[in-house]
């Protein structure tokens, strides 16, 4: 019930007290015209009051959950959207979640316990959780991946009066998702502007991950999502590059990265947060030392510190 609604019903209040007693007094000797007056007033005051709870009623905007909603013909190409209470088109940001895996594993329910804490933090952001197309069988290679977000993120934009929010909208990913959480950023900024990205381990730059890997794993990945090798298909390394799109003008950004990362070395968030040093970008950089591709306990506790406070700063 909103403020303005209470106490205009206090007013009224006040006046319909004020008028049944001038009346009971005036017209105390004819109990006729007193029944009738009492009773247009109370019918009034009853209407009055009718109609100031049926617009509470439809000011409240309650939260929603909706899932599996598709943004494209293919079975993975849905997501799930968290619309809290009391949402508007000016004020409600939005935090879309893309999931790691390698691009070839992985689904967006892998964030669903992140998405709880997130709800927490900022009660006053929809957040959205999407799936994309992942490389199988020679299917899917790049640049399915980087297609499906931005064409996600574009459905979801589009859809901003419908599900009632803005179009101030946030990226955070992990391992996988945090690359194309960057790519988007950096390089699809034309029609959807983003306002800060977050990249948990995340690769920044291919080349150099596939030329100086220590884990033989990683060259291999990478010649299974792309097609090919930097000798071979030197562009679509290029092209998979957030660190080749990054300007003046891109957006905050919050890497975080652990020391002992087996899959992504750090030196991929490194050569980054350089580059957006360089470039002038508003950007921090988060170093773990002891910990891996991922961390629990008092570490997890301070990224999602850090998130929360990162977002309140840079996204108005």
């Amino acid at each position: 019930m909103k403020k303005n609604s209470l106490y205009s019903k206090a007013i009224l209040a006040q006046l319909l007290h004020f008028l049944y007693t001038l009346t009971s007094r005036i017209f105390r000797s004819n109990i006729s015209i007193l029944s009738t007056l009492k009773t247009i007033i109370f019918l009034a005051a009853f209407f009055f009051l009718f109609s100031c709870a049926k617009k509470d009623t439809l000011d409240e905007v309650p939260a929603r959950i909706m899932t599996n909603i598709s943004y494209g013909s293919d079975t993975r190409q849905k997501f799930d959207i968290y619309l809290p209470a009391q949402r508007n088109s000016t004020d409600t940001k939005i935090l879309i979640l893309i999931h790691g895996g390698g691009w070839t594993e992985g689904d967006k329910v892998d964030f669903n316990p992140f998405i709880i804490e997130m709800q927490k933090r900022l009660p006053d952001y929809a957040i959205a959780n999407i799936n994309y197309r992942l490389v199988s069988n020679n299917q899917n290679l790049f640049p399915a991946q980087e297609n499906d977000v931005n064409a996600a993120i574009e459905f979801i934009a589009g859809k901003s009066a419908e599900y009632n929010i803005s179009r101030k909208i946030s990226l955070l990913g992990a391992s996988a998702g945090g690359h194309l959480s960057l790519l988007q950023a950096y390089k699809h900024t034309a029609s959807i502007p983003v306002k800060a990205v977050i990249s948990l381990f995340g690769p920044t730059e291919l080349v150099s991950l596939y030329n100086n890997s220590s884990n033989s794993s990683i060259p291999l990945i990478l010649k299974t999502v792309t097609g090919g090798t930097p000798s071979t298909n030197l562009l679509i390394y290029q092209q998979s590059s957030p660190y080749n799109y990054v300007t003046s003008t891109s957006c905050p950004t919050l890497l975080l990265h652990g020391g002992n990362d087996p899959l992504v070395p750090a030196s991929q968030s490194v050569i980054l947060k350089n580059e957006l040093q360089a470039k002038g970008v508003v950007h921090e950089y988060v170093f773990y030392p002891s910990e891996g591709h991922g961390w629990t306990g008092l570490n997890l506790a301070d990224t999602f510190n850090r998130i929360e406070a990162f977002l309140k700063q840079h996204v108005k």
